[in-house]
C-alpha cells in the first residue's frame, strides 16, 4: 500500500480538513513511493520515536503531534536532523491533530469517554466553532480513584488531581491535551468532573471556588488513545502490520 492510498483512507476516515488547525494535518513527509507494509503509531514526532520506528522496520509513522505548526520552519538544528532521518530511512510521516481529538469514533476524547462508561456522550468544549471534547452521564457513579484507574495509560499516575467536588461523580466532561481552560465551561454545565491533559495554576482557584473536580491526566497519557484507535482500525480494516511506540514524557 502506497502513501497516496493511505492518505486518501485517512482523509476519508478522519475528516482531517473539517476543523481549522495550526497543525499541517495529513502527509508531512513522503517516502520514495515504496510499498508500505508496516505502520507505527505514536503520540509525538521526535527523534526517539523515529529511531524506534526505523528499528521496527516501518514504512510510515502516524502521529498526533507532527513536525509542522502554523508556519514554515527552517531546516536547521533538530528540525533538519529529524527530517533527514526520515528521508534517509525512507519513512513517511503522517500527522493528525485536532481532527483526531474530536473524532466521534477514533478520537482521543471519544476513547476516554468510552473507557469511563459515558452513556450517550454529547459534544463538549467549543474551539474554533467546533466542539472537540465529549461530556455525559456515567453508567454508574464513580470515585475519583476509580476514574483514574479507568483512564490511566500503562498504570501511570495523573499529573494532578483537584478533589474539589463530589466524592462520587456522575457527570463528566473530557478534553484531552492542553485544555485546562475548559473547566469553566464544565462548571457552567454542572459537570462533576472535568478531565484534561495539562495541569494549570491559572485555573486552580476557579475550580476550588466552583466546587468541581479536575483530573489533569497528562498531555501524553490523554493523547495516546486516538493513535491507538487508528492503529486498531488499520490492523483490522486494512490488514496492515502495526506497532505502537510508547515514548512517555511524564507531562
Amino acid at each position: 500500500m502506497i502513501t497516496k492510498t493511505l492518505d486518501a483512507f485517512f482523509k476519508d476516515t478522519l475528516d482531517i480538513e473539517a476543523i481549522e488547525d495550526v497543525s499541517l494535518n495529513g502527509l508531512q513527509v513522503d517516502n520514495d513511493g515504496s510499498d508500505i507494509k508496516k505502520i507505527a503509531f505514536a503520540a509525538d514526532a521526535c527523534m526517539e520515536t523515529f529511531q524506534r520506528a526505523a528499528a521496527a522496520g516501518v514504512g510510515m509513522l502516524f502521529v498526533h503531534h507532527g513536525l509542522f505548526w502554523g508556519k514554515p520552519l527552517a531546516l536547521t538544528g533538530s528540525h533538519r536532523a529529524r527530517i533527514k532521518f526520515l528521508l534517509d530511512k525512507n519513512i513517511a510521516l503522517y500527522a493528525v491533530h485536532l481532527p483526531l481529538d474530536k473524532h466521534p469514533q477514533y478520537g482521543n476524547n471519544a476513547a476516554l469517554a468510552r473507557k469511563l462508561g459515558v452513556v450517550n456522550p454529547e459534544p463538549f468544549g467549543a474551539y474554533h466553532g467546533h466542539k472537540i471534547g465529549w461530556k455525559g452521564r456515567l453508567e454508574t457513579p464513580l470515585s475519583i480513584e476509580e476514574v483514574i484507574s479507568r483512564i490511566s495509560f500503562m498504570g501511570r499516575d495523573p499529573l494532578s488531581v483537584l478533589r474539589f467536588g463530589a466524592k462520587r461523580v456522575l457527570h463528566v466532561a473530557v478534553v484531552s491535551g492542553g485544555a485546562p481552560e475548559f473547566v469553566s465551561e464544565a462548571a457552567a454545565e454542572g459537570i462533576d468532573l472535568f478531565i484534561t491533559g495539562d495541569a494549570s495554576h491559572t485555573w486552580y482557584h476557579f475550580a476550588l471556588e466552583s466546587r468541581i473536580n479536575v483530573i489533569a491526566g497528562g498531555h501524553y497519557s490523554t493523547e495516546v488513545w486516538g493513535v491507538r484507535a487508528v492503529m486498531e482500525l488499520c490492523a483490522g480494516k486494512l490488514d496492515m502490520d502495526v506497532e505502537f511506540i510508547d515514548v512517555p514524557t511524564g507531562l
